[in-house]
C-alpha cells in the first residue's frame, strides 16, 4: 500500500473552503470526481469492474479484457488465480486512466434464484473472503483502488432499492458482514460501496451503526465509503450516517449547496465533513490523483492476458459427471480418434460470456465453443446445429453482414442529430446493442440518433426487430417498414430496467430483387428518438432471414448427433436470464433445452453436456448423459478453454462454490424468500444457508458444495490436526497428472479451510491447510462437503 502523509493530507483539507469541501463529495458526472487544482487534486475516474474494467463508456471500439465472472473465479478455489485476475484488473485500469475499480462483488449467493449470483463468489462467507481479498490485493498492487460491494446484505435484486433486510445479529455478522470484515482486515481496500437496501430499518447510505460504529470504528477502516449509483436519498442522514461520497453527479442530495448549508446550519458538524474529505484525499493519494495521475497508455488490451484468461477459465470449469461409455470415461475426448463431432445448441455459437447489468464489458474478441473445437480438431468434421432457440431478443445482425454506407468498413454508421435534424457528429459502430449512459458519448444538443447500414441480404422473407425505449422510424430499401413508440415497463423501478429488459418490436419484411442493389445490399435506416439523452440510451437491431422452423431444426440436430462420434451439447442461460436488476423466476434452462439434451442422448450414447450458465439450473437429464461439464460464463477465451478441457490438454480444475439442487422443492431459500413483503425481506433461514441447510435437513443435492471431478483419482491417506492448520497426505492413484482441492470442514459441516495439491500419476504429496477459523468440534477432510474422507487426528 502506498504510504500516505496524514499530516500533509490534513493540511490540504484545511486549505479548502466549506464550499470546496462540499463540492468534492458529489461526483462531477457519472464516472468522475471533481478536481481541485489548488491542492494538486486531479479528477479521479471510476469504472465498473467485477469481471473487466469497462472505463467510462459502453463502446465496443474501446474493448476491455473479459475475465471469467465472479462465481467462475471462486470455482477455482485458487488464491493465486484470484490474485492474478485482480492484477490484470489493475493493469486494465491503469491503461484506461481509471483510479477506482468498482469491484469485487462480495455479497453472498443466498439463493440460486438471485439474479446477480454470477457476479458473486460463493454461498460460503469464508470462500468469498479468501477469493475477494486476493482480488483486492491484486488490483491495489497496481496503485488502483478496489471497491468491495455492496455493503451489506444486498443479496437479491427484487426491489433492491427499497427492501429492508430483517435478520438476527449473529447471522448478520457470521455470514453477511464476514466477507467485508475479513477483506477489510486482510487486504485493506481503499474504498467500499454502500448498498441500496436497508438493514434493520436503516438504509445502508444512512446506517450509522454499520458504517460508523462497525466499519470505521470497530474494524478501524480508513477508506472511502461511496454510494451505489443513485442510492443516496437524504442530506443530513447520509452525512451523519457514514457516507463519504455521493454518486453519480452532478446532481444528488448533497449538490446545489445542500451539504454546505447543512454544515452552516449546524445540522452536520464540519469535522464530519472534514473526515470525508480526508478519506477522499487519502484515496487520491494512494491512486496517484493527488500530486500526480495515472495516465492511460493509449494501447488496447494486452495480448499477454489471453493465455492467462484461458488458463483461469479452464481452472474454474467443474466436471460434474464423467461416466464410462465403453471401456473408459467419456472425457477427456480422444482427439486422434474423432472424425465427426456434432456441436449442438444456441450457446455454442452465441455463448453467454458474462451476465447482464453494470458489469458488462466489450471484449476485443470472443471465442465461441464452436470456434474453439474447430481450431482444436482441424482433422475432424465439426458440424453445428442450433437445435432450439431460447433467447427473448432476436439475434443481432452479424457485423460482416452490414456495410458502412460511407464506405469505411463494416458496421452501422451512427449519426447524432439536433432538434432541427442537423448532424452534430457521426461514428462507425458495431451491430450489437448500442448503449450510452449518463450522457457519456452523446454530443450536447442531441435529440435523435440515426443508425444506417447497407444490409447484405437475399430476396425473400425476413424478420427484423428493434429494441430500446423511444420512437423508432425504420426504412428499408427506401420504404417505411415501422413507425412506432416503444415504452419501458411502467412498473419497473430500477434505473437499469431498459438495459436489463428493453422492449422489443418484431416485424416481417419481404424483400424482392428490386429492393437490392447490384451487390445484394438493402439500405437500412433507423431513426431513434429516446425520451432523454442524458439517461440511458439503448438501441438494438435484430434480424433473421426467415421464419424459424422448430421441427426441422431439431430434426437436423438429431441427425447430426446420430452420425457423430461424439455429441457436444452446449446449453445454458444468458444475460437476459441472469442479470442485475431482477431475480430469476425459474431454475429451468430457458426454452426447450432440457428436451434437446434428452433427445440427443437418445441417439448418441457419447453425449457430453456443456452448461454455460452463471448460477445453478435444474438438470433433469443429468443421469441420462455420461458427462456434464459446468463452464459458467466463461470469458473472452471461453471456446479455447473449453476445447482444452474437453480434449484433455487442461484439467477441469473447478469445484462448486455453491450447492446445486436436485429438485426445486429442495432449495433452502426459495424464490418467495427473495420477494419483500410490505417492504421487509426476512432472512428467516438464519444460519441454514446453502450446504449447511442441506446437511441439517438431510437432503441430497444434485451436486454438493465443493464437488468437482478431475481426470485422475486421489487416495486420502492421513490428516493431522496441528491446531492452526491441518496437514493432509494424499496420493494420485490415476494415470495422469492432476489437481485436487482439499477441503477441511468442522462439525456441524462448515468450511474451515482449503488448499490445493498437484501430483503426477502415482505420486504422494502433502499439503498444509491453514484454518480460516477454529471450529469447536472435530475436523474432517475430503473432496467436498458431502465427500469427507478422513477425520483429522491430533498431531503427536
Amino acid at each position: 500500500m502506498p504510504d500516505t502523509d496524514e499530516a500533509q493530507l490534513q493540511a490540504q483539507v484545511a486549505k479548502l473552503t466549506l464550499a470546496d469541501k462540499a463540492r468534492l463529495l458529489t461526483g462531477a458526472d457519472f464516472w468522475t470526481l471533481h478536481p481541485e487544482p489548488e491542492i494538486g487534486l486531479s479528477s479521479l475516474v471510476l469504472s465498473d469492474g467485477p469481471n473487466g474494467v469497462r472505463g467510462t463508456a459502453w463502446d465496443e471500439r474501446d474493448p476491455s479484457l473479459l475475465f471469467p465472472v465472479g462465481a467462475a473465479l471462486a470455482a477455482t478455489w485458487d488464491r493465486s488465480a484470484a490474485r492474478t485476475a485482480g492484477e490484470w484488473f489493475g493493469e486494465e485500469a491503469r491503461r484506461r486512466g481509471v483510479h477506482v475499480v468498482l469491484g469485487p462483488t462480495v455479497n453472498l449467493q443466498r439463493s440460486p434464484f438471485g439474479g446477480r449470483n454470477f457476479e458473486n463468489f460463493s454461498e460460503d462467507p469464508q470462500l468469498v473472503a479468501e477469493i475477494g481479498a486476493e482480488v483486492v490485493r491484486g488490483i491495489q498492487s497496481r496503485d488502483v483502488a478496489a471497491t468491495p460491494k455492496h455493503f451489506v446484505a444486498n443479496d437479491s435484486e427484487t426491489d433492491r432499492f427499497t427492501y429492508d433486510v430483517v435478520l438476527d445479529e449473529p447471522v448478520l455478522r457470521e455470514f453477511y458482514l464476514e466477507p467485508f470484515r475479513s477483506i477489510v482486515q486482510q487486504a485493506g481496500p481503499w474504498a467500499l460501496m454502500a448498498a441500496y437496501n436497508s438493514v434493520a430499518g436503516q438504509t445502508m447510505t444512512e446506517n450509522r451503526r454499520l458504517n460508523n460504529e462497525l466499519l470505521k470504528a470497530e474494524w478501524g477502516w480508513d477508506g472511502l465509503l461511496m454510494s451505489d449509483w443513485f442510492a443516496a436519498r437524504s442530506v443530513d442522514a447520509t452525512a451523519l450516517g457514514g457516507l463519504d461520497l455521493v454518486m453519480p453527479g452532478p446532481g444528488g442530495p448533497w449538490s446545489g449547496g445542500e451539504l454546505e448549508k447543512a454544515v452552516q446550519d449546524g445540522r452536520v458538524p464540519e469535522d464530519v465533513l472534514d473526515d470525508k474529505v480526508l478519506r477522499l484525499l487519502r484515496l487520491a493519494s494512494r491512486t496517484g490523483a493527488l500530486g500526480g495521475r495515472v495516465h492511460p497508455t493509449g494501447e488496447g488490451p494486452s495480448e499477454q492476458a489471453r493465455p492467462v484468461i484461458r488458463r483461469v477459465a479452464a481452472e474454474g470449469f467443474v466436471l460434474l459427471r464423467n461416466e464410462p461409455a465403453g471401456e473408459r470415461p467419456v472425457l477427456p475426448l480422444p482427439a486422434d480418434e474423432l472424425t465427426k463431432v456434432a456441436v449442438i445448441g444456441e450457446n455454442a455459437v452465441l455463448p453467454a460470456l458474462q451476465g447482464g447489468g453494470s458489469s458488462r464489458v466489450s471484449p476485443a474478441h470472443a471465442v465461441t465453443p464452436l470456434d474453439g473445437l474447430r481450431a482444436a480438431l482441424p482433422g475432424a468434421d465439426v458440424v453445428h446445429r442450433r437445435g432450439v432457440r431460447h433467447r427473448r431478443l432476436l439475434d443481432a445482425l452479424p457485423r460482416e453482414q452490414v456495410i458502412d454506407p460511407d464506405g469505411e468498413g463494416t458496421g452501422f454508421r451512427v449519426e447524432f442529430l439536433d432538434e432541427a435534424g442537423q448532424v452534430l457528429s457521426r461514428e462507425l459502430r458495431g451491430t450489437d446493442r448500442l448503449l450510452w449512459i449518463g450522457g457519456t458519448g452523446i454530443p450536447a444538443g442531441t435529440r435523435t440518433v440515426r443508425v444506417r447500414g447497407q444490409l447484405a441480404a437475399e430476396a425473400g422473407e425476413h424478420v427484423f426487430a428493434v429494441n430500446g425505449t423511444g420512437r423508432f422510424e425504420v426504412q428499408l430499401s427506401g420504404r417505411e417498414v415501422l413507425d412506432e413508440e416503444l415504452a419501458s415497463d411502467e412498473n419497473a423501478s430500477d434505473p437499469l430496467a431498459d438495459l436489463i429488459a428493453p422492449p422489443e418490436r418484431r416485424f416481417d419484411v419481404v424483400l424482392v430483387d428490386t429492393d437490392l442493389d447490384e451487390q445484394g445490399h438493402a439500405p437500412l435506416s433507423v431513426l431513434f428518438t429516446p425520451p432523454d439523452t442524458s439517461g440511458l440510451v439503448n438501441v438494438g437491431i435484430g434480424h433473421r432471414a426467415q421464419e424459424w422452423d422448430d421441427a426441422s431444426e431439431l430434426s437436423a440436430a438429431l441427425a447430426a448427433a446420430r452420425e457423430a462420434d461424439v455429441a457436444v451439447v452446449v446449453v445454458g442461460t444468458n444475460d437476459e436470464v441472469e442479470t442485475e436488476g431482477r431475480d430469476r423466476g425459474s431454475l429451468d434452462l430457458p426454452g426447450a433445452q432440457d428436451a434437446l439434451v434428452s433427445a440427443v442422448a437418445e441417439v448418441n450414447s457419447r453425449t457430453v453436456v456443456v452448461v454455460n450458465a452463471g448460477s445453478p439450473v435444474l438438470m433433469p437429464w443429468r443421469d441420462e448423459v455420461p458427462a456434464v461439464l459446468w463452464t459458467w460464463f466463461g470469458s473472452q477465451e471461453y471456446g479455447d478453454a473449453l476445447a482444452d478441457v474437453l480434449l484433455g490438454s487442461a484439467e477441469p480444475g473447478g469445484r462448486l462454490p455453491e450447492t446445486f439442487p436436485a429438485e426445486l422443492a429442495d432449495v433452502p431459500v426459495p424464490l418467495p424468500a427473495l420477494q419483500p413483503v410490505d417492504g421487509a425481506l426476512h432472512y428467516s433461514e438464519g444460519a441454514l444457508l446453502g450446504y449447511r441447510a442441506y446437511a441439517a435437513e438431510g437432503v441430497l443435492p444434485a451436486f454438493g458444495f465443493g464437488h468437482g471431478l478431475g481426470y485422475t483419482a486421489w487416495e486420502y491417506l492421513a490428516a493431522q490436526d496441528e491446531g492452526d492448520a491441518v496437514r493432509v497426505t494424499l496420493r494420485n492413484i490415476g494415470e495422469r497428472r492432476g489437481r485436487e482441492v482439499v477441503q477441511v470442514y468442522g462439525d456441524p459441516v462448515r468450511l474451515a479451510g482449503f488448499g490445493t495439491a498437484e501430483a503426477e500419476a502415482g505420486e504422494q504429496v502433502e499439503v498444509r491447510i491453514e484454518l480460516l477459523h477454529r471450529p469447536d468440534g472435530p475436523l474432517s477432510v475430503g473432496a467436498s462437503a458431502q465427500d469427507l474422507r478422513l477425520a483429522a487426528e491430533p498431531a503427536r
